[in-house]
């Protein structure tokens, strides 16, 4: 018996230093940034213009302003948890070839951008990229398509249940932080233990825009569910495009018929025609 309750014991302290080993260190789960910036839209051949946007907590992002002439709209794209913008020049491509502008940012703490990444942080950087491109570019909010990849889908999201935005795009993205925690360490209580929410599902129940839910049934890392779920969620006007391949590989860029899906789609808007 006393082995076994010194079995016992020891099994609990391991346990309690796990938990609090991913409460301290949960930041370090969600976040991967990368500093150097790899290669810009000129390696493409995209003519493009380096801004910097001020946020309102005093932090500085970077991101690539990328126009086309006689634009249908403009694209404000954010990224998943990961790299940084020199990462996601393919989306640059598909845009243009759709007939839209692109600004594509750094999250604070990503590439080029000043500070930490923090949920609160991820929200006050897109609060911020949307006023440059209404107040400073002048562009019309029903001209402007909100479109997220991953953990981005969830800041895209937040952004579209306070603004009006003409479209939503979300691409292989969580309902929320403690729903996928909670399916990817099932023997922790990480919903008693989250500092993050994320929450997407919540979001897009104040979304009045049309909404794009794209996903990958092959995703091993976000739930095919999960992209269910959202979808819905969703009000109509939405439609869902199955992806193939993982979360890495399934983009829709990756496809001619899928980059055909997304750009009937964002014709459905009047303001983006």
């Amino acid at each position: 018996m006393r082995m076994l309750l010194g079995l016992f014991v020891m099994f609990g302290v391991a346990y309690l230093a796990v938990v609090l080993l991913v409460y301290f260190g949960q930041s370090h789960l969600v976040y991967f940034p990368q500093q150097p910036i790899s290669q810009t839209p000129k390696k493409i051949g995209l003519d493009y213009t380096s801004m910097h946007i001020a946020t309102s907590d005093g932090e500085t992002l970077h991101g690539w302003w990328v126009p086309v002439p006689d634009a249908k709209g403009t694209v404000l794209f954010f990224h998943g948890n990961a790299g940084n913008i020199s990462h996601r020049l393919d989306y640059l491509t598909m845009f243009k070839q759709l007939g839209y502008n692109t600004l594509l940012l750094d999250y604070r703490g990503y590439g080029q951008s000043s500070g930490t990444p923090s949920e609160s942080g991820t929200y006050l950087d897109a609060q911020a990229a949307w006023h440059y491109l209404t107040e400073t570019q002048g562009i019309a909010p029903a001209q402007i398509v909100l479109y997220g990849e991953s953990l981005g889908g969830a800041v895209a999201a937040w952004l579209a249940a306070r603004e009006k935005p003409g479209l939503l795009v979300l691409a292989s993205t969580f309902t929320s932080v403690p729903n996928l925690a909670a399916e990817i360490y099932p023997f922790l209580p990480v919903r008693w233990i989250t500092r993050f929410q994320y929450n997407t599902l919540e979001s897009l129940q104040s979304v009045t825009c049309p909404v794009l839910i794209a996903h990958s049934p092959q995703d091993e890392i976000i739930p095919f569910a999960h992209g269910q779920q959202l979808f819905q969620a969703a009000s109509e006007p939405k439609q869902f495009l199955t992806l193939e391949g993982g979360h890495n590989t399934g983009f829709i860029f990756m496809q001619p018929e899928w980059v055909k899906s997304l750009g009937a789609f964002m014709g459905t808007n009047k303001a983006l025609r």
